[in-house]
């Protein structure tokens, strides 16, 4: 029990006890008064007692019932209203506006309560209708060009074709599945994510390298900054950060484009830059960027399935750290990494 409540008891405690000595005094006086009028009998002041008691007993009965009723009244809409939610109802509202603090704390907190509620459910249904497109697409390209592959007739060239549409749905496919599973494992994560010492700028490095083969086709300038740096965190997770960052840069950088990456280290905190001089993007869609699922450029939902940056934003929200995009339509974008050198998981 909070110290408020001790307090609230104590303060109730204190007011009943109050009320029970003025009904007695009160008691007390009505029968004096009674007495001093000659409508009651000298040899009756044993009357007296039970007068005071009596009227004690009516208005602490008559304050009983009108605070129980208003407690009895309150806690029904609070049964009403959890009846509503358990249909499924989050629209649900508490309007009461009672006297004492800690009632007031209930209903502030089961308006919290159904905020929250409606807003998951909110995400759930979004998340379902997205996940459902997302496989869906892939899965009807691999059903039409498998269906295509069996006709008679079909040329060398035109079976390399479609086997590779069908290799790159797969891919897509396979892509969705390890980044929802990577969601909802940081979503559940209970226990304490494993840390360990590494280089970043070598793991930087090794990012850059494995996407070489994407932005040598694309005769993309990559140009890479990048202080020594041993930081302590979740190698494998923080991995995950650089490839989705590096991977959008170097995909929507146009062909002949550059892209820069830079890292500098102040202090305990470590400062990953990424550039590019790609189409930009408006401030809406800044905004809306870590959304999951989110895709600003819907004509280059083909290359993406919208979860890379909201899984790089927990990612780095789990390191305690943050994640800054700056970014004008027709300027490029940059996306700014802050983390701790020495992240506490």
């Amino acid at each position: 029990m909070t110290n408020r409540s001790v307090h609230t008891a104590m303060a109730t405690s204190l007011f009943i006890h109050c009320i029970t000595m003025v009904s007695c005094i009160l008691g007390t006086v009505i029968a004096l008064v009674l007495s001093y009028l000659g409508w009651l009998a000298p040899n009756w002041l044993w009357l007296i007692p039970l007068i005071s008691q009596t009227t004690s007993l009516l208005l602490g009965s008559l304050l009983t019932v009108t605070v129980g009723r208003r407690i009895v009244g309150f806690v029904d809409r609070i049964n009403q209203a959890l009846h509503q939610i358990a249909k499924g109802n989050y629209d649900v509202t508490l309007e009461d506006k009672p006297p004492v603090q800690e009632l007031r704390e209930i209903i502030d907190n089961f308006n919290t309560m159904t905020r929250e509620l409606k807003q998951t459910e909110l995400l759930r249904s979004d998340f379902v209708t997205n996940v459902s497109h997302e496989f869906k697409t892939p899965l009807a390209a691999i059903e039409g060009y498998a269906t295509l592959l069996q006709q008679p007739h079909v040329t060398d060239d035109a079976r390399t074709r479609y086997a590779e549409k069908i290799a790159v749905s797969a891919r897509r496919l396979n892509g969705l599945c390890m980044n929802i599973l990577l969601l909802s494992r940081l979503d559940h994560e209970t226990a304490p994510v494993s840390m360990g010492d590494f280089s970043l700028d070598e793991q930087l490095r090794e990012c850059i390298l494995q996407q070489a083969p994407v932005w040598n086709d694309k005769q993309i300038t990559v140009a890479a900054e990048l202080e020594p740096c041993v930081c302590t965190g979740n190698q494998e997770l923080l991995g995950q950060v650089w490839q989705n960052i590096f991977g959008n840069a170097v995909k929507f950088t146009p062909a002949g484009g550059a892209v820069s990456v830079t890292l500098e280290t102040t202090g305990n905190k470590v400062r990953v830059t990424v550039t590019d001089n790609g189409p930009g993007m408006t401030e809406e869609v800044c905004q809306r960027a870590f959304e999951k699922f989110y895709q600003g450029d819907r004509s280059r939902a083909v290359q993406g399935n919208g979860l890379g940056l909201a899984l790089a934003k927990q990612i780095v929200d789990l390191h305690g750290g943050t994640i800054e995009i700056t970014s004008h339509p027709g300027a490029g974008s940059s996306f700014a990494v802050t983390i701790p050198k020495k992240a506490d998981l």
